[in-house]
């Protein structure tokens, strides 16, 4: 015990170091090509120049600071009172942020249980079937959404939806946002989110069931064939058997690699299909800063995940030392 509470210690002590490093270059990265500045002097009619470096100053954005002085501000706020800055406009980056992570918690976090026990669970029943006809179906279906791009595939999603509720002649599906209903009725509140959800579930799915599937069936065929997995057989257990008490476990380590990694997905949301379904997540945010030089916003975001994506990388290491005994913690 005092071991692995010392491996995690020790990880987690080298991930803050690597974010803390990682996040000061991006801020500089973004500080060098990005310019707030822009925001106002391109604006019709130009606002005076004193109210232009006085927004700046207020927002620590003003280029005519020296890099290392707006840095020291900044990296100070976060340190001190876990504060990332203010817009150009003056907005809370924290504020903004806090409410774009729920929108894109809900979003993914319903897809990617769904695509994970789905994915993986098609992946053991092709792998044990394979070449068989429930493989090649299978198989055939992952390959056509695989290459099939996301954007497509959820066009295609919601003209089918918006047929059904023609043919319906109610609104069965909604193809935009999270909710539309706020009164105090749970049910009913529960209904409609649940049907302004499924479609980009949908959409989320497909995408991520087929790396699912095909991952953990490629991972399975591997160790069904593999000599440990012979001698089993040979020791008097069935295929069902060896496959089930040696191999599946053997396969499941990559796939808890990637189930752990997808673990900043599930914060940083979908880009593509927060914006065809008009849902207000980190992934568009991030876009947003972008295009309007937030520097703190999209730093923030980097920053964010970063750190989900070091904690998935911990997951993925206790995943497979707890799906693998040879795996020591040291």
């Amino acid at each position: 015990m005092a071991r692995f509470v010392g491996y995690v210690v020790k990880r987690v002590l080298n991930y803050i170091v690597m974010i803390f490093v990682a996040t000061s270059f991006t801020y500089f990265l973004a500080s060098a090509f990005m310019s707030p500045r822009s925001n106002y002097e391109s604006r019709t009619p130009r606002p005076p120049q004193e109210s232009i470096e006085r927004t700046l100053d207020a927002a620590n954005l003003n280029d005519k600071t020296p890099i290392m002085e707006r840095y020291q501000k900044w990296i100070g706020d976060i340190l001190t009172k876990a504060d990332f800055g203010k817009t150009p406009t003056g907005a809370s980056v924290n504020h903004e942020i806090s409410s774009r992570i729920g929108a894109s918690v809900q979003l993914m976090l319903l897809a990617t249980i769904i695509s994970i026990v789905v994915g993986v669970s098609l992946g053991v029943y092709t792998a044990q079937r394979q070449y068989q006809w429930q493989d090649r179906f299978w198989s055939g279906v992952a390959s056509l959404f695989m290459v099939i791009p996301t954007v497509v595939l959820a066009i295609l999603i919601v003209f089918f939806a918006i047929e059904v509720n023609t043919a319906a002649g109610t609104r069965i599906f909604y193809v935009t946002g999270l909710s539309s209903y706020s009164g105090p009725n749970f049910v009913i509140g529960l209904l409609d989110f649940l049907q302004h959800i499924l479609l980009p579930t949908i959409v989320l799915t497909i995408i991520s069931a087929v790396g699912y599937h095909l991952g953990q069936r490629t991972y399975l065929l591997d160790e069904m064939h593999a000599d440990y997995v012979r001698t089993a057989r040979a020791k008097g257990l069935t295929k069902k058997q060896a496959i089930r008490k040696h191999a599946l476990r053997a396969s499941l380590i990559p796939t808890a690699v990637s189930v752990a990694f997808s673990i900043a997905g599930i914060f940083t949301g979908a880009v593509m299909t927060e914006k065809i379904f008009a849902i207000h997540g980190l992934g568009e945010y991030f876009i947003n800063c972008i295009n309007n030089n937030n520097i703190h916003g999209a730093v923030a975001v980097a920053a964010f995940s970063g750190a989900c994506t070091l904690v998935g990388a911990l997951l993925a290491d206790l995943f497979a030392a707890a799906l693998d005994p040879r795996i020591k913690m040291s």
